[in-house]
């Protein structure tokens, strides 16, 4: 019965699959059919991301836009795009570049970004959670143009603020997360996110995510927001500032401290949490505080005066915390108060917890420990203790930041190192706090000590060198102090010689190579520039030569230790006199003899290029790994400034003649021998030389012009004889020149006489003058009366022409009125001939549509019989089916022709309706034509009826002028307009 059988149809490829799904989508007028090729193309994004968005990538945008109000496909097609932004990593299309083309497509065409901002306003979760993670993915592939884009976008920052106020905290989160990424780096959108209530909304998911001690990673993700709004930004940190925010970091860092008051365990989790949030605020504290910013004075008392800077500080010396949040707690703190005179005298007078007390007992029955349980003491003394007091490893960081805090205090601040310093004078003198005694440690150390905790000799005198370093109080208060009694017969040594000794003694021991440095870099600050204390240090001979060995025989062969210690015998040398202990040539002789010069300049150059040296800004100055041993924390931020700033010259000093004397200004009196002093004496002894030679050359030369000049003085004189004779002569002619004027004048008053007698004349001729001018006058008269006759008759000749152009204007009017009656004749004639011409050829038309019409009739006549016939022939054939098979073949023929037959028939018909559809463009067509005579017609009308108004001008024209116009014109006119009426 079947004759063949199905095949099963061809197996599609994935490129082709995708390429029907992609025109489906992009052709597809019904919306299920459109989500249904969105839902094939998504099965295939993962697996192959460059295939679908060659394809479809523009199509899925456009149904974002055309299908917006769909909630299902937006969702389908924003899962379809993310897909997209992380296909698999086992893909064979998976490239970094296809994000880039996809962040392209979106980024080029501001209103697909423009888009994605409006589906944040819809109520759905996909719409928002997906729109808010897309525009993560093009901001990560393309940072800048999607920050232009959303910036631009109208209400674009504005919206995405808003989102989080929303409830969904997935959706709150997503928005943190991209506001995150769109602040590190543009200030304008910092500071619209900041106008835009930013502050208080990330304070309030803070607060109702339980602050610090008891919120998620979003309250990490809110602080790190946060930071990047007032990272390097004035505008935003005053607002802050103006705005009552700061209140809040203290309310924040208050409730951090406290800790869980219910006394309730928390998982390892959570407190990791917790230490993270916690970090993070400190560092945002920190974003307020850099060194030399515009606000950062003004922040520093509002950090103050909303209780920060107290709340850190107890925050730091809460033994519960953690000791790297304690650390940055504390170099916080010194940020605070560093450079601002009125905080750091204040700072001393804060009370926080002893760091050597025990910890209070632990909760019991979720009651806190009992008040006061830890004793208090002032805050300066609380850093001496874990500066000096703590032994152990891992507290380094937290002594580290003790340090910072304390060399904050004595920033830039002359009396607090002084008072600073008496009280570790006095405190050393009676022997009291020897434990954390800065200048007890430097000054009696005790070997087990140095062995245990090399630290705390360093920190000592790395705090020493603070309290001294440019401060030539403080220098001389140090200086002061001595060891051993001289009434009871000991020897008293200075603190210079007691350093130096304990520098030569560490050096022999082979001590720890961070005392040994922390020595080297006291003596060498203490003694640059400071010829006293040069001179203390050479009172001791040893000390000299014990430098120099360890500068060339160090054991440990540290290269530090070798450079330093060269260095302060080059500052030993350049600061030395020839009135010293030991005489400046003497320790230059030294030197070159021990050392030698090649050897001084390669022990600096070795310290110079040491990675510790010469990396140091970007070394980390802290404890990276405890299971390694001590840190690599060998130098002081403030030593390695002074080496780098006097390095060239210390170097150099090493060749400057021991003859050539150092002059150093202290307190504004100069001590030692002034290089220049000398140098400018000797210039002025040679001055005076030159002066005393010069002055005896001019003597001589003066001596010569004596003679010359009495010389001259004789000639002068006879001269002068002889010229008062010549004046004599010249006073006898003179007389006579004057006789001869008064001559002179006698013959000028003759002349005067004969001036009168012809002005006389001239007065006789005027008057004639003056009647032959009242003669002209009178012919003047006369020809002006000429001159009107003669105008007269030019104005009636004038007259007379202006007749005669008026009656020629007036036959040129009547010439172009009787071919204007002849025009519109005409062109009535022409409209009336077009307008029959048209009735014609419309009854012509009229009466062929009504043949058609008849023809389609008897089509649709002829129609109607054959489909009768063969419905008939239909009906034979089922009444004959047991007939023969001959006589069925012949009715199936009979069959075939009548559905032939019916065929020509119907093609006929659509021939005539085609005939008909052509008779009717052709009628429309003339209808046409008929218009467009019309409206000529209409438009020659409009001529004659402006050629009608010119006429009438022409005759007011011709009436102002005083022509009179004959009724005959006007009543032709009229009759003219009478005819084209009745025609």
């Amino acid at each position: 019965m079947f004759s063949t059988i199905t095949a099963a149809p061809a197996k599609q490829s994935v490129s082709e699959t995708i390429a029907v799904l992609s025109g489906r989508l992009s052709t597809g007028t019904l919306l299920e059919d459109r989500r249904a090729a969105i839902l094939g193309l998504r099965s295939f994004a993962k697996q192959y991301p460059a295939s679908v968005a060659s394809g479809a990538l523009r199509s899925l945008i456009e149904s974002l836009r055309r299908d917006g109000e769909d909630v299902d496909t937006v969702k389908v097609v924003l899962e379809t795009l993310l897909m997209l932004f992380s296909p698999n990593k086992d893909s064979p299309e998976a490239s970094e570049e296809i994000a880039l083309w996809l962040a392209d497509e979106f980024t080029q065409r501001q209103e697909n970004i423009t888009l994605l901002l409006d589906f944040l306003e819809t109520s759905d979760f996909y719409s928002s959670l997906y729109s808010l993670q897309l525009l993560s993915a093009i901001l990560s592939a393309r940072t800048e143009r999607t920050e232009e884009c959303i910036h631009v976008a109208p209400m674009g920052l504005p919206r995405l603020v808003a989102v989080l106020d929303d409830r969904r905290e997935a959706i709150r989160d997503e928005a943190i997360n991209l506001l995150t990424d769109l602040t590190p780096a543009s200030i304008h959108i910092q500071n619209v996110v900041a106008f835009e209530k930013g502050f208080e909304r990330i304070f309030g998911i803070i607060h109702a995510e339980g602050g610090l001690v008891h919120g998620a990673r979003v309250v990490e993700d809110c602080l790190i927001l946060l930071a990047n709004l007032l990272r390097l930004n004035p505008s935003n940190q005053s607002l802050f500032r103006e705005m009552g925010f700061i209140s809040q970091l203290g309310r924040l860092l208050h409730a951090a401290y406290k800790g869980d008051e219910s006394g309730e365990q928390v998982g390892e989790w959570a407190e990791a949490q917790r230490n993270r949030n916690i970090y993070a605020l400190l560092a945002v504290i920190r974003l307020f505080l850099v060194a030399g910013a515009v606000g950062t004075n003004r922040n520093q008392l509002a950090f103050l005066g909303d209780h920060v800077l107290e709340n850190t500080l107890l925050l730091a010396f809460t033994q519960g915390v953690e000791l790297p949040i304690r650390t940055e707690a504390l170099v916080a703190c010194a940020d605070m108060i560093r450079g601002n005179p009125g905080l750091q005298e204040r700072f001393a007078g804060l009370e926080v917890p002893s760091p050597l007390a025990h910890p209070p007992p632990p909760p019991v029955n979720g009651q806190g420990p009992q008040a006061n349980g830890v004793p208090k003491v002032y805050v300066i003394d609380g850093l001496l203790d874990i500066i000096l007091g703590v032994n152990s490893l891992l507290a380094f960081d937290l002594r580290m930041a003790a340090c910072t805090c304390l060399k904050a205090y004595f920033h830039k601040h002359a009396e607090i190192r002084r008072h600073f310093l008496t009280r570790a004078i006095h405190g050393h003198k009676i022997k009291a706090d020897e434990l954390t005694n800065v200048l007890t440690t430097l000054l009696q150390p005790m070997p087990e000590a140095i062995a245990s905790d090399p630290y705390r000799h360093w920190f000592a005198a790395v705090l020493m060198l603070h309290l001294i370093h440019e401060n030539p109080e403080t220098k001389a208060l140090a200086m002061a102090v001595t060891e051993g009694d001289e009434e009871s017969g000991e020897e008293v040594v200075t603190c210079i010689q007691t350093i130096a000794a304990h520098l030569i003694s560490c050096v022999a021991k082979s001590e720890d190579p961070r005392v040994i440095i922390g020595y080297l870099m006291l003596l060498l600050c203490w003694l640059f520039e400071d010829l006293d204390g040069v001179n203390d240090f050479l009172c001791e001979f040893t000390n000299l030569k014990g430098l120099i060995q360890s500068a060339v025989e160090n054991p440990a062969g540290d290269a530090i230790v070798q450079g330093l210690s060269a260095m302060l015998a080059g500052v030993v040398y350049e600061f030395s006199t020839k009135d010293s202990p030991v005489p400046r040539a003497k320790v230059g002789e030294n030197i070159q003899s021990l050392m030698g010069r090649d050897r001084y300049v390669d022990k600096l150059s070795r310290l110079r290029s040491h990675p510790l040296m010469r990396d140091f800004e970007v070394l980390p100055q802290n404890l990276l790994d405890p299971g390694a041993g001590l840190p690599d924390v060998y130098l002081d931020d403030a030593f390695v400034e002074f080496f780098k700033d006097n390095y060239s010259r210390i170097l150099r000093a090493i060749d400057r003649e021991p003859g050539l004397e150092i002059s150093v200004m202290t307190n504004g009196v100069e001590k030692g021998v002034s290089r220049e002093l000398v140098d400018l004496l000797r210039e002025q002894v040679e001055q005076k030389d030159r002066a005393l030679e010069e002055i005896e050359a001019e003597k001589s030369s003066l001596a010569s012009q004596l003679g010359q000049e009495q010389a001259d003085h004789r000639r002068h004189k006879d001269q002068a004889a002889g010229e008062l004779a010549r004046a004599n002569a010249a006073t006898e002619a003179a007389k006579v020149q004057l006789a001869t004027r008064d001559r002179n004048l006698q013959d000028l008053e003759s002349q005067t006489a004969d001036l009168k007698k012809k002005f006389q004349l001239e007065t006789t001729t005027h008057a004639q003058t003056r009647a032959e001018l009242a003669r002209l006058q009178k012919v003047n008269e006369g020809l002006q009366r000429n001159h009107e006759d003669e105008t007269r008759k030019m104005q009636r000749n004038h007259d007379e022409g202006i007749r005669k152009m008026q009656a020629q204007l007036k036959a040129r009017e009547d010439e172009l009125q009787r071919e204007l009656q002849a025009q519109r004749k005409t062109t009535q004639m022409d409209a009336d001939r077009i307008q029959r011409r048209a009735e014609a050829e419309r009854a012509d038309f009229k009466a062929t549509i009504s043949r058609l019409e008849v023809d389609l009739m008897k089509a649709d006549k002829a129609k109607s019989v054959l489909e009768a016939r063969v419905a008939e022939l239909m009906t034979a054939a089922k009444t004959a089916e047991t007939e023969v098979e001959g006589l069925k073949k012949t009715l199936n023929k009979e069959v075939e022709g009548a559905k032939a037959a019916l065929k020509k028939e119907e093609e006929g018909a659509k021939k005539v309706t085609a005939q008909l559809e052509q008779a009717t463009r052709r009628f429309e067509e003339k209808e046409e034509e008929r218009k467009a005579t019309q409206n000529e017609l209409d438009d020659l009308l409009i001529v004659f009826s402006d050629l009608e108004e010119k006429a009438d001008k022409y005759k007011e024209r011709l009436k102002a002028l005083g022509e009179s116009v004959s009724d005959g014109e006007d009543d032709d006119e009229e009759d003219d307009d009478d005819d084209d009426g009745d025609e």
